[in-house]
């Protein structure tokens, strides 16, 4: 996994063979199964196995989900510094990226340890599809630049910048970029609760 800087920020661009593998080992390591992280982390096998072998990168709520699964956490499988500060400066920001479709997050939480939520800004491209999504919890997005269509159970909603949306993830949800610049978009999202070590 490499980095670059810009400006005072580290930007960290995820390899997806090196996540997948980083996640296969904890998942090994734990004596889990493909269907046993996969029913967990309320995600298909299938993905599972394509996120261990990098041909799918995930997104931040199933690496969110898929870490919880693993008693880890995202900054765990990134490489990223997990040290909890109430205050980030705003040139102190930590930055990832997470596979090769030019999605990156802007890392704004959490700032202590148990903290319910978790919240980032992300970077999406034009026309970036993310992954369809059905796991307890709620979230609340608020669209700061470019536009989206948000699909939410049988509605769309078709968002501009300023517009808001705050709904139960366990409705199936995903979102589209439609506009012509990258989507940029403030997320604050529930942590999925770990599970409690054995003995």
């Amino acid at each position: 996994m490499d980095s670059v800087t810009d400006g005072n920020k580290t930007k960290r661009r995820d390899d997806p063979l090196q996540l997948g593998k980083a996640i296969r080992r904890r998942r090994k390591a734990l004596g889990m199964t493909l269907v046993q992280v996969a029913e967990e982390a309320g995600l298909t096998t299938g993905f599972i196995s394509q996120v261990e072998r990098g041909i799918s990168s995930p997104s931040l709520s199933s690496l969110m989900a898929i870490a919880a699964t693993l008693q880890s956490s995202v900054e765990e499988f990134l490489s990223v510094d997990n040290g909890y500060r109430a205050f980030i400066p705003k040139d102190q920001r930590q930055t990832y990226a997470l596979g090769v479709k030019g999605r990156s997050y802007e890392k704004l939480g959490p700032g202590f340890p148990g903290a319910l939520c978790y919240p980032s800004i992300i970077h999406r491209p034009p026309g970036h599809v993310s992954e369809q999504m059905c796991h307890p919890g709620e979230v609340f997005c608020y669209l700061m630049s470019g536009t989206l269509d948000y699909y939410l159970g049988d509605e769309i909603h078709q968002m501009q910048a300023g517009d808001t949306i705050h709904h139960d993830t366990s409705t199936p949800h995903h979102s589209i970029v439609t506009s012509k610049e990258e989507s940029v978009e403030l997320w604050i999202s529930t942590m999925p609760m770990q599970k409690k070590a054995a003995g």
